[in-house]
């Protein structure tokens, strides 16, 4: 198996542990402060927060719109679900990336490759078990969206 395949497996496997782990813990409905608001704004095509809301507001309604079971509440909780899933799975290949380049080569043999892959998915689902970003991934707040889009940008 060469370590290219072996790289995107363990990006799949870091994305769907961190995934389940999220919507086995996901909110049911609406949590009690902004989430409300922020839920009500995006169902209303309205803008709670002029910073990040518009944006945070229009993917909410997207999810709205999907063939969902569940109240509002939960769609909307969603949008942080895969959000910090697509987070951790990003956060695991900069990971990989800066290995490599500390390094200065690609992973030569199977046990290189285990370390340099190792520790991307160690530090990754590190990240992704840690009480203040999991508290933020199962309810509807812009704290996940923008972790997405400050890993997008890295």
């Amino acid at each position: 198996m060469n370590n290219r395949l072996i790289h995107r497996i363990t990006a799949a496997v870091i994305f769907a542990i961190s995934l389940t782990q999220y919507l086995l813990t996901v909110q049911p409905s609406v949590p009690f402060w902004d989430p409300g608001e922020l839920s009500a704004a995006a169902y209303m095509l309205e803008v709670p927060h002029p910073p990040g809301g518009p944006l945070f507001s229009l993917v909410g309604r997207l999810f709205f719109m999907l063939p969902v079971p569940g109240d509002i509440g939960l769609r909307m909780n969603l949008v942080s679900v895969v959000a910090s899933a697509l987070s951790v799975l990003l956060l695991y290949l900069v990971a990989v990336k800066l290995i490599r380049h500390y390094k200065g080569q690609d992973p030569q043999s199977p046990l290189d490759a285990l370390g340099t892959f190792g520790a991307a998915a160690i530090g990754a689902l590190g990240f992704s078990f840690s009480d203040s970003f999991w508290f933020s991934a199962v309810e509807a707040n812009y704290f996940a969206a923008s972790t997405l889009l400050y890993f997008l940008v890295v």
